[in-house]
């Protein structure tokens, strides 16, 4: 049983993994033995991070720069990356952004950014790994998607919309690339306390609300996903492709 959630000298790039729930996703790869390449826009920040995490845990780890938004940066990129590393075995599209304002009010360049950013960012950087990953004849892409793949939220519209976009890719994805060896799945986390949702936690109002609207009754913590990633990221997941898995406490089954 162990050998079917053994991914030891997989090699993973996580997208947006330099903090946050990234990093997290990141270090639980590392602690399972896996050889993760860490990104960020900026190749100091990617870097620093990787050494980091190489001290705290042990494993391999790599870091790489660039700018998901841009699918030629993306290209520019990963094909260096795959020359000295190898392809992936496993891919998780993290990097996220998001922006808040009343509909009415909302920004059309911010919707953009956020689109750009949680959408088709995604899209990009599993387009620029899967040619590779299918000539070899397997892969595990993850997206990151969220609660808001399901439910909406007011002030967030642009971030509903890409999470939604991001589970129905997946579900795209994983018709297309299922016939490779590539299973493509969507994790999708309720409310974590996390870097981008510290002024949420640290909200008196919206923390009970949380609590009540959850059926856990708490908010989650970052290493809760781990678990369920290494499962969509081993050989237990071989014949599960285009599901989106919600680790919520519970929160989309209710009403």
């Amino acid at each position: 049983m162990k050998e079917l959630f053994d991914i030891r000298d997989r090699l993973a790039l996580v997208t947006g993994s330099t903090r946050g729930l990234g990093n997290a996703l990141a270090r639980g790869l590392a602690e399972q033995g896996a050889h993760v390449v860490l990104h960020g826009r900026r190749q100091e920040a990617a870097e620093e991070a990787a050494r980091k995490l190489a001290a705290e845990t042990g494993a391999s780890v790599d870091a790489v720069a660039f700018d998901v938004t841009d699918p030629e940066a993306v290209k520019a990129a990963i094909d260096p990356l795959v020359e000295r590393l190898g392809v992936p075995d496993i891919l998780v599209n993290n990097a996220g952004l998001q922006k808040r304002a009343p509909f009415n009010d909302f920004d059309p360049a911010d919707w953009d950014a956020v689109i750009a950013t949680n959408l088709s960012s995604a899209f990009y950087v599993a387009k620029a790994l899967s040619p590779a990953m299918s000539e070899r004849g397997s892969g595990k892409i993850v997206n990151i998607g969220s609660v808001q793949s399901k439910l909406a939220r007011e002030t967030i519209v642009p971030y509903a919309a890409s999470k939604g976009g991001v589970a129905l890719l997946t579900q795209g994805m994983a018709a297309d690339l299922a016939r490779y060896g590539i299973q493509v799945n969507c994790l999708s986390p309720g409310y974590f306390q996390t870097d981008m949702n510290q002024a949420l936690w640290q909200d008196a109002d919206f923390n009970a609300w949380i609590e009540k609207r959850t059926p856990a009754q708490r908010w989650g913590q970052v290493e809760e996903l781990v678990g369920t990633l290494i499962y969509l990221c081993s050989g237990a997941s071989n014949f599960v492709s285009g599901q989106n898995v919600f680790v919520d406490g519970g929160m989309t089954s209710v009403v």
